[in-house]
């Protein structure tokens, strides 16, 4: 099992887990629902490097985000989280709405990111090939779920309640987190990045689940083709819009083979 400690931004307590072991980390900033268990794909990741999870506002580990009110606060607040990890340097994977705020990070400001991995994030809006609106989903169990995952039964074991949870509270952890998102997200998932990409000189990994039901492909496309250090793109087979949740050995490997031929 991960270690877990916690960070304190602004008076306000963030999960931190932690495993594995490497000179340079790998920082990950979650897709939708957020990380409510140590996952296959972080044990598979954490085999070969040190894999650093903090917890995003409104996700299971940070229950509090209405103090953000704008993408320029999430923004600043994954800013100082990364900088309270305290790592001289590292390597930022962000998934889907964790990816929004992985590329504005890179774009923005001059940090200790070394190698940036982008797994269908958000940020565009393409009005010819819209995305499909994941806040106007029908309420229920298996909504989310079905939309973001070729396999959501993966989901379903990601998220399988504890022994000792509150079945009320358990409910009320994805909801928040669907809200919290929605913050600087709804209703089109549009940060206006496409203006700040070419900020962005980091060696990039751009992912996308072959079976995404949430993003277009253009969507990637339109990060490789702003973003002005290398880029190397890829799909991932018998995956939806979280391949880490539907295929996590080929994400791995994919992510492996980027960060040792960056090395190399």
């Amino acid at each position: 099992m991960p270690e877990t400690r916690s960070l304190t931004i602004r008076d306000r307590e963030v999960r931190v887990l932690e495993e594995g072991r490497s000179d340079v980390p790998v920082v990950f900033l979650a897709g939708i629902g957020g990380v409510p268990a140590w996952t296959p794909f972080l044990e598979a990741l954490a085999k070969n490097r040190r894999v650093i999870v903090p917890s995003l506002p409104g996700f299971p580990g940070a229950t509090e985000f209405r103090h953000l009110d704008s993408l320029y606060d999430w923004v600043v607040h994954t800013l100082e989280t990364l900088e309270l990890l305290d790592e001289p340097t590292f390597d930022l994977i962000g998934s889907s709405v964790g990816g929004a705020l992985a590329s504005e990070i890179a774009s923005l400001v001059e940090t200790q990111v070394r190698r940036l991995v982008l797994i269908a994030p958000f940020g565009v809006f393409l009005e010819d090939d819209p995305a499909a609106d994941i806040w106007a989903q029908v309420p229920g169990p298996k909504s989310i779920p079905n939309l973001v995952c070729s396999h959501p039964e993966r989901w379903d074991a990601i998220w399988e309640m504890p022994a000792d949870g509150d079945e009320i509270e358990w409910s009320l952890l994805r909801t928040r987190s669907m809200e919290a998102a929605a913050r600087f997200l709804f209703p089109f998932g549009n940060t206006g990045v496409t203006s700040r990409l070419h900020r962005i000189h980091n060696s990039t990994l751009l992912v996308r689940g072959s079976e995404d039901r949430v993003l277009p492909s253009a969507y990637n496309a339109v990060f490789a083709e702003g973003i002005q250090g290398p880029v190397r793109t890829i799909e991932i087979e018998d995956a939806g819009h979280l391949p880490e949740i539907d295929n996590p050995e080929m994400l791995v490997r994919e992510i492996n083979a980027f960060l040792l031929d960056q090395e190399n």
